[in-house]
């Protein structure tokens, strides 16, 4: 194996343009992680925040950002090397997982190897390749953490109550906006899997997709106001947050519940009066839960779509791609075929 790697790395903060190819020396693994030759690397929002240095975020509040940086915590790839107290997997395996999230968001996965702590890491499903694999980890965690098990007792940086998802099942409704991207369509499926019905919101494009997921009501919100087009709702969930989340809440029924993905603005004075509940969460890297969402992909409970992939060396075209919004599915950089 070669000492030194292709890594994306950025030597200042600012767009698309400031990602950049470097000679590196392959990371060398630390007691409880193995090196992973990656094979793929899954692109997700908060990579182009800290990439652009978290310019709106309060700088009290903004993690450690020490340049040069190697973005990437979404990876899917193979064992290369094991180190001391690892014994759940070994040289050879094909593994894919969420890398050190929260605790930071430049675990450098974009790169041809990465050093990951075993405890992040579960088995790849047989049924991916390496490409739809590393576009599972941010957005399946996401995803499964708000609806179906939180998994962890660490305290939300959001609110100060502990998320609890909520109880769906036939007779349940829930309400998934932004659900053509990541997050959105395993939100949707797995609402689905719980038998609950789902109404999807996204542009007209994505409704063929959605409702071949499991969406039994498509709301083109380009067409028709969603919060005029719902009524008794059990539970929302808002992926695309922003300042108009507020407006889902008259969507609810008394007892209902809004979850915003991204940060949200509303007015607690109309929650309380509507009778209704809003919480959020952050997502957490589960090796454990990355293997539960493996058995669902191999059961062909879950799909994961891909909207785009970009050759590792291409990461600036990748994140300016996602610039332009209006995603189905994921992003993922390749190395090699990325099979």
């Amino acid at each position: 194996m070669s000492t030194t790697m292709t890594a994306i790395r950025q030597h200042e903060f600012g767009g698309p343009e400031v990602l950049r190819a470097d000679e590196v020396p392959v990371p060398v693994p630390a007691a409880g992680e193995v090196l992973v030759r990656v094979r793929a690397a899954g692109l997700n929002p908060p990579d182009w925040y800290l990439r652009a240095g978290m310019p709106e975020v309060p700088a009290h509040l903004r993690p450690p950002m020490d340049l040069p940086m190697t973005l990437g915590t979404d990876v899917s790839g193979v064992v290369a090397a094991v180190a001391d107290g690892v014994t759940e997997f070994a040289v050879g395996d094909e593994v894919f997982g969420l890398l050190r999230f929260p605790e930071t968001m430049d675990a450098g996965a974009y790169a041809e190897y990465v050093t990951a702590p075993a405890r992040d890491l579960a088995r790849k499903p047989a049924s991916l390749d390496h490409t739809h694999a590393a576009a599972v980890p941010m957005a399946a965690l996401t995803a499964w953490q708000f609806l179906v098990e939180l998994g962890h007792d660490h305290p939300s940086p959001f609110q100060e109550a502990r998320h609890s998802p909520v109880a769906l099942g036939p007779g349940t409704t829930v309400v998934v906006n932004g659900a053509a991207g990541g997050v959105g369509h395993v939100v949707v499926q797995l609402a689905t899997w719980q038998g609950a019905r789902v109404v999807a919101i996204a542009s007209g494009r994505h409704e063929t997709f959605l409702r071949d997921l499991g969406a039994d009501e498509f709301i083109d919100y380009t067409a028709q106001r969603p919060e005029e087009a719902v009524t008794g709702a059990d539970l929302v969930v808002d992926v695309v947050g922003g300042p108009t989340s507020g407006r889902f809440l008259r969507t609810l029924r008394r007892g209902g519940s809004l979850f915003p993905v991204y940060v949200a603005r509303y007015d607690p004075e109309e929650v309380a009066a509507a009778g209704v509940t809003v919480s959020a969460t952050q997502v957490r890297a589960s090796g454990a839960q990355m293997a539960q969402l493996a058995a669902l992909f191999d059961q062909g409970v879950l799909r994961v779509a891909i909207d785009s992939t970009f050759p590792l060396t291409d990461a600036a075209q990748a994140h300016a791609h996602a610039a332009r919004g209006h995603l189905q599915g994921k992003i993922v950089l390749t190395v090699g075929d990325g099979s």
